[in-house]
């Protein structure tokens, strides 16, 4: 018979740093063997991704600049979840938000942890289709360009390195089954 170890034990956290987008706490673990650890942890909330695929067979990227590569990515709308929103709401209100339209049909193809090493958010993914125009406002700090690309391109661009940006390689992922 084996012995069965205790798991990770949280015993204490403190905020460290309070930001717009995320804040950061220390967490005093208790490791299976006994020993107490300290860890970071980005405390960020949750977010959607939506893969937008029109009558034409094209997806909706949108081009911007991102900080952590100091420069322009391709990738699928996206956003953070407001205080109390669902996940479908969010991205209901992304989609006019990033590209200007809306979409008749929309549902969960999945979700995952975007740096779980260091960070509790979680994005789940939104196949959209039969979309039309209705767009709302954009955040004041986003730039964005649309671009729309046909399906099987855009698999040829993942082949080929071409998108780096790990919610939209694992969006594809995803939906993978349903648009091609």
């Amino acid at each position: 018979m084996t012995e069965t170890k205790p798991g990770f034990q949280i015993l204490s956290r403190q905020n460290t740093y309070h930001g717009r987008a995320f804040d950061v706490a220390r967490l005093g673990i208790q490791t299976p063997d006994g020993i107490e650890r300290q860890y970071d942890l980005v405390d960020h909330r949750d977010s959607i991704s939506i893969l937008p695929v029109d009558e034409m067979g094209q997806i909706w990227f949108v081009r911007q600049w991102r900080l952590g590569v100091q420069g322009d990515l391709l990738e699928l709308p996206a956003g953070v979840l407001e205080p109390g929103e669902e996940p479908q709401a969010a991205a209901e209100r992304e989609i006019r938000e990033e590209i200007g339209m809306a979409a008749r049909s929309i549902h969960a193809l999945g979700g995952f942890y975007l740096a779980p090493g260091y960070c509790n958010e979680y994005m789940t993914v939104f196949l959209a289709r039969d979309l039309y125009p209705d767009p709302l406002q954009m955040d004041q700090d986003e730039y964005i360009t649309t671009i729309k690309i046909p399906v099987l391109e855009a698999f040829a661009m993942v082949e080929r390195g071409e998108l780096v940006d790990s919610k939209t390689l694992a969006a594809l992922l995803l939906a993978r089954s349903q648009i091609i």
